[in-house]
């Protein structure tokens, strides 16, 4: 596919001896949702993870194969890590705010990498809450500390802290897991908006939050891909019996 950002082939990780990735090979479209499923522990966050290497951070972590974004190996040691994770955003779990203020979180990640005018900033900030549709519930407490926000909002201000430095790829894990229908139908909402103008890779254990929001699936199972297709072709028709096992609920 000539669409096509991000890019893993023949990809493997070890965490020591363990074989966490088993020759994982996909390619991922640009400005579209792609959803990865499958049981806990069967390597979907650890792909994830491999996109914007935050697995670098883990002790004794081997990867071999390739990632590329838009052609470029992401393991190359002459990439730089930062401008990476510039590109390729993450949006963690648990919501993780900053304990600063609102404001101070979104204006975050533009202030390291350079942006001082006031007035852009401003903008900014302004415009990433909008983006993640919670600047009319918080204009008027920026300067108060978002850990006084409910979950449902510390995710949209990850989000917003997120967009902020203008990242060409949203990685989801599990946004919504620790959140409530309300905010998951919120943040659902959101990454429709979103995908108009960023590629969003999710991360869920939730199969109808997958049906309803994404254009593509992968199926992960024991560190494998086991499926990759078109989300409604991949549930109405599973080429294979363990994807069509797992979404019928015979395990998992």
């Amino acid at each position: 596919m000539d669409d096509t950002i991000l890019s893993a082939q023949g990809l493997n990780l070890y965490y020591g001896p363990t074989h966490a990735l088993k020759d994982v090979s996909i390619d991922i479209p640009e400005k579209k949702v792609t959803s990865l499923i499958g049981p806990s522990g069967c390597g979907k966050s650890t792909f994830l993870k491999t996109l914007d290497r935050m697995n670098d951070l883990v002790p004794g972590v081997r990867i071999t194969g390739s990632v590329k974004y838009r052609g470029r190996e992401v393991y190359d040691s002459s990439l730089d890590v930062t401008w990476l994770r510039k590109q390729i955003g993450m949006v963690f779990q648990k919501p993780n705010p900053f304990p600063m203020s609102i404001y101070d979180n979104i204006a975050y990640g533009p202030r390291t990498h350079g942006v001082k005018n006031k007035s852009k900033l401003d903008d900014i900030v302004e415009n990433s809450l909008r983006g993640a549709a919670i600047w009319d519930e918080v204009k008027d407490r920026l300067k108060k500390s978002a850990l006084g926000l409910s979950g449902g909002q510390q995710q949209r201000i990850c989000i917003a802290r997120a967009l902020a430095v203008e990242p060409d790829i949203l990685l989801m894990d599990e946004a919504t897991s620790a959140l409530d229908p309300i905010s998951t139908s919120k943040i659902e909402d959101l990454i429709a908006d979103l995908k108009q103008d960023y590629t969003i890779v999710i991360v869920t254990h939730n199969m109808q939050q997958a049906t309803r929001i994404s254009d593509q699936c992968a199926f992960f199972l024991l560190g494998e891909l086991i499926e990759f297709g078109e989300t409604t072709q991949l549930f109405s028709m599973p080429k294979d019996k363990r994807t069509e096992d797992y979404i019928t609920g015979r395990f998992g």
